[in-house]
């Protein structure tokens, strides 16, 4: 099962705890083109879009290994270089393809930022639809005509929600799936756990759901699925790779932390977010007493907050890291999930098949 195509039907005994992704998507329009995206990774994740980190080289190299790779539309500054950005990733994924037509790349999305103090969001948005951007994951706002100029040329729309809810609120303003941040997520995350938050979505939702929170392992995909999600949402790994655009110093630091060295803190952004405590403390700040942050001075406005620099100096980074032991290529990065994944797939046959008949 390491190649994620289409999956059978949950009665199949070829699938473990029913955690397939035809259990959620039905037959409308909307689910056969989720669906067709499932059909295309060899993984069910997407590569989280990280502020600063995610460049092309990451998120090409996600697409080629078989899981969607992204990035913040914010990262390519000056504006006018998202334009270069998306041509370049459509151009090259489109040479992978034609040189490997049995292993296609998985799509690419891009990640806006929805808050009223983005001032490049129009800018940015009409280049996802000039360059039909596959799918679209929006951050901190749900706005009915963001999702309707996405819809126009037949892309998705992602939200990514920290309750219910936000959930609700989201789908009502039109978008096709929902990204659950549970407890332990990098960046902006939430406080829910996980298994209340897929519970309390999936008993209203039954489209294309992910789940984010401390995932790192191949078992951790397998384990959101488990939960009732369809894909994993992935981000503080590749933080640690070698196409990442981060300091050496910001890799090395996620290879030798563990969950205990994640402080949770609203001060560098005016939002609640997830960050290394090493980076904390280099600042010369106590990440045992860090003061509230204010929400009101929250500011993407030209591309973001470049002056209190919260992602380059403070480093955020999720619960999961535990399970990061080197840095490594993207490539090398997908093939452990990947091993991981399978074997957590006949652990889970073998465990389960104690109990169901």
């Amino acid at each position: 099962l390491t190649q994620y195509t289409r999956l059978p039907p949950p009665s199949c005994d070829s699938w473990p705890l029913n955690a397939t992704l035809h259990m959620h998507l039905s037959n409308t329009p909307l689910m056969s083109a989720a669906s067709k995206l499932a059909g295309k990774l060899r993984l069910p994740c997407i590569g989280a879009p990280l502020f600063i980190v995610s460049t092309p080289d990451l998120v090409i190299a996600q697409c080629k290994a078989g899981i969607v790779g992204s990035f913040p539309a914010l990262n390519a500054r000056p504006k006018d270089k998202l334009d270069e950005w998306l041509v370049r990733i459509k151009s090259e994924l489109a040479e992978h393809d034609a040189a490997h037509p049995d292993s296609p790349a998985a799509p690419f999305a891009v990640n806006q930022i929805v808050h009223r103090s983005n001032d490049r969001l129009m800018h940015d948005l009409e280049a996802c639809v000039k360059h039909e951007v596959p799918l679209v994951i929006t951050s901190l706002g749900a706005r009915e005509d963001v999702n309707q100029a996405i819809h126009s040329y037949g892309g998705l729309v992602f939200h990514d929600v920290i309750n219910n809810h936000f959930a609700k609120k989201a789908v009502q303003k039109g978008a096709d799936g929902i990204i659950a941040v549970a407890a332990g997520a990098g960046g902006h995350a939430g406080t829910l756990s996980p298994f209340a938050l897929v519970s309390e979505i999936r008993e209203w939702f039954d489209g294309p759901l992910c789940l984010s929170g401390s995932i790192a392992t191949g078992s951790g995909v397998l384990a959101a699925q488990a939960l009732g999600a369809d894909f994993a949402y992935m981000g503080s790994a590749f933080i640690a790779s070698a196409e990442a655009n981060a300091q050496d110093a910001y890799k090395q630091s996620i290879v030798e932390s563990v969950a205990a060295d994640i402080v949770y803190s609203s001060l560098f952004t005016g939002v609640h977010g997830n960050y290394l405590r090493p980076s904390i403390m280099a600042a010369g700040l106590d990440p045992d007493n860090l003061p509230e942050g204010d929400v009101t001075q929250m500011d993407f406005g030209s591309g973001g907050n470049t002056d209190a620099k919260a992602w380059k100096d403070i480093w955020g980074c999720g619960q999961g890291i535990g399970a990061i032991k080197e840095v490594s290529t993207a490539g090398e990065i997908v093939e452990r999930l990947k091993g991981e994944y399978a074997a957590a797939v006949a652990e889970s046959r073998a465990a389960t098949g104690r109990f169901v008949p």
